[in-house]
């Protein structure tokens, strides 16, 4: 039941670019991360380019992806080949001038502490929910 954020900057986005974004996450989240995409969702934001800087300078474009899926369901391999897989999406998407500082987040939630449809993950690993 992942949650996955990204924020694009510097340019407006198609409705055929957001779609695309979302699909490709979703099919990340699948392969790489094993996780179930029918519980996948996807949030794709756009932002004006002027709120964005690195270093302190503003940049042309930028992106971020932060995903949130729930602790130890994924080893160190998963996740770098996750932020790799994430990072080369993103590259994809906005262009060549993506900065150097632009981050893939994978956070890590405890079962106990999220959850879907009213149940926490703990409750449905436990046969609670």
């Amino acid at each position: 039941m992942p949650f996955v954020h990204i924020r694009i900057a510097g340019r407006p986005l198609a409705s055929s670019e957001v779609e695309a974004l979302q699909v490709e996450a979703t099919r990340l989240m699948a392969g790489v991360m094993r996780k179930k995409p029918e519980l996948t969702a996807v949030l794709v934001e756009a932002i004006d380019g002027g709120r964005w800087s690195v270093g302190g300078a503003p940049v042309a474009v930028a992106a971020h992806l932060a995903v949130t899926v729930t602790a130890g369901t994924n080893d160190a391999a998963d996740k770098a080949a996750f932020v790799d897989k994430a990072h080369a999406m993103l590259r994809a998407a906005v262009g060549p001038d993506l900065p150097l500082a632009t981050y893939v987040v994978v956070e890590e939630i405890a079962a106990d502490s999220w959850g879907y449809g009213g149940h926490t993950q703990e409750a449905r690993r436990l046969g609670l929910a």
